[in-house]
């Protein structure tokens, strides 16, 4: 949603061209900085840290959420204890951990393509924006088309309204099937399907079908983020780890950003065959990375089957010893 209004502000804003006697890209950076501010100060007012201090929560609800985090942490508070906290044992176990490092490879392909600013778009009024993210490269790409840069900013609003269909219809069915990795390979492949498409056509001679590509970068690179989170998160325990790991994952997999603001070019638009190849191969990277981590996890949950039974893995180990194992828990089942 964020990069479907995003063009339809870019539009808007760029009227204030002159205001003030400020360019309008710079009108885009203080209003919108403005309003984060203004969010940002209230959600921290707002956001309770815990089904406790949540006021909107019936006491029902409250309830049902506090015995949740109870037996997902394994605590009584549902809270990591204190004990925990900084002990470098357990940070360096989550850092070592090879299946957030895979992650970060699925994950860097939903930052890496959209994460890349674009050339200073000028339409015939000397109006100039600068914009970020692949929210703003499209436009870049549809005024090489023969497109004015406010028609442009428009035009990106169906891109991304398609992005958002995408990925509520893939996290429901994921839900709904309880599990991840198909629903992480598929849109990789219609995301890799865009980039090769953009890739190899000639941009000015076929503008219907250079637009159509577009489509499929949002609808592919979109839902695939929501899926990794969710999946490594489902298969790191106990909550401490998780914690860590989930920190790993999205700090480090920002870095796709920097990556991509090194491959695509202002001399190479609006044909971008770097940025564009470097997005087809980091989308075949992260399938393979997917289908690596689901035969894996496949594997893992055959050896810890083997093992025994419930009864007789209660028989061997205390109950604090299989909470501190964690996912290593021969009761433990990667989710698939």
């Amino acid at each position: 949603m964020a990069g479907a209004f995003s063009g339809l502000l870019a539009f808007a804003i760029q009227k204030m061209d002159g205001i003030g006697g400020l360019a309008g890209w710079r009108w885009i950076f203080i209003l919108e900085g403005i309003a984060t501010v203004l969010i940002g100060t209230c959600c921290f007012k707002l956001l309770p840290d815990s089904p406790e201090s949540a006021g909107f929560l019936k006491p029902e609800e409250r309830r049902f959420l506090i015995h949740r985090l109870q037996t997902d942490s394994g605590t009584k508070t549902g809270h990591v204890e204190t004990t925990d906290l900084f002990h470098w044992p357990t940070i360096k176990s989550a850092l070592l951990e090879w299946k957030i490092w895979f992650a970060i490879i699925v994950y860097w392909v939903s930052l890496c393509p959209p994460l890349v600013p674009t050339p200073m778009l000028t339409a015939s009024q000397g109006n100039s924006i600068s914009l970020y993210g692949f929210t703003y490269s499209a436009p870049s790409v549809i005024l090489g088309l023969g497109y004015s840069a406010a028609n442009a900013q428009l035009l990106t609003i169906p891109i991304y309204v398609l992005g958002v269909i995408a990925t509520i219809v893939v996290s429901v069915y994921a839900d709904k099937y309880q599990t991840r990795w198909p629903f992480i390979v598929g849109p990789y492949c219609v995301a890799a399907v865009g980039f090769l498409g953009l890739l190899c056509i000639p941009h000015p001679r076929l503008p219907g079908l250079t637009y159509a590509f577009l489509f499929c970068i949002p609808a592919g690179v979109y839902p695939p983020l929501i899926g990794v989170l969710s999946w490594i998160g489902n298969n790191l325990a106990p909550s401490w780890k998780r914690a860590v790991g989930m920190a790993l994952l999205i700090s480090m997999g920002n870095l796709g950003g920097a990556i991509g603001s090194n491959v695509y070019l202002e001399a190479q638009a609006p044909s971008y065959w770097l940025g564009f190849g470097f997005g087809l191969g980091i989308a075949l990277a992260a399938i393979t990375a997917t289908v690596v981590l689901k035969f894996t996890f496949e594997r893992l949950n055959r050896q810890k089957e083997a093992m025994g039974t419930e009864e007789e893995i209660r028989a061997r180990f205390s109950e604090e010893e299989l909470l501190r194992m964690g996912d290593k828990s021969p009761l433990f089942r990667y989710i698939v």
